[in-house]
């Protein structure tokens, strides 16, 4: 083999032995592997409040994953429109029942969205890879605000009713006469306590 050749050919060989040296550092620091560890669940919702890829997963309050994919269908079954998310979970260590509840919550009132997961009970079985939960809708705030509404008209209709003396209470807390009657009924029987104890004959 010509001298240049050869110098070329051991050069080529230290460039490559450089190159694995340093993957093999990169991945080590920065505990990169190939495959990718744990496994994926699906849960189904009909509305998930703005959750986006990436967004944390967590169980009983522990983050263990993160939203993997989201997928938009028609279900024609249900013959609805729903969402299904694909969410990762970090290692095979975390189980996770059948029967565990997820729903999407806020970190804080105008935080991150992310997908949390209520652990349920253990002779359910556990979920194995790529495995369906039961998904629970969040609330939806425009329609807490809705029921807030509808609450607060009802309350200041009974207050007019009240105010106008309708019903057994508002005819208690507009007529005299009734509350006078009641007062002197209590006072009465503050005064004599032992006709509470006097049966009428006949009973």
């Amino acid at each position: 083999m010509p001298e240049d050749k050869n110098i070329e050919f051991k050069v080529g060989i230290f460039v490559v032995m450089g190159i694995i040296i340093f993957f093999i550092i990169v991945f080590s620091i920065g505990d990169v592997t190939f495959v990718k560890k744990g496994y994926r669940i699906y849960s189904t919702f009909n509305f998930v409040n703005g959750i986006t890829e990436s967004a944390p997963v967590r169980l009983a309050g522990v983050n263990v994953g993160y939203i993997e994919d989201i997928n938009i269908y028609y279900d024609e079954k249900a013959a609805k429109t729903r969402v299904k998310l694909t969410a990762h979970i970090n290692s095979e260590e975390v189980k996770i029942e059948k029967d565990a509840r997820a729903t999407i919550n806020t970190l804080g009132l105008l935080g991150e969205k992310y997908l949390e997961i209520f652990p349920g009970a253990f002779s359910s079985g556990m979920l194995k890879n790529e495995g369906e939960l039961t998904g629970q809708d969040p609330v939806v705030m425009e329609n807490l605000t809705d029921t807030m509404n509808q609450l607060a008209v009802s309350a200041t209709a009974l207050l007019k009713k009240l105010e106008q003396g309708e019903g057994t209470i508002g005819k208690l807390l507009t007529e005299d006469k009734i509350y006078r009657d009641l007062e002197d009924l209590v006072a009465d029987i503050k005064a004599h306590p032992w006709k509470l104890l006097n049966k009428p004959k006949g009973e």
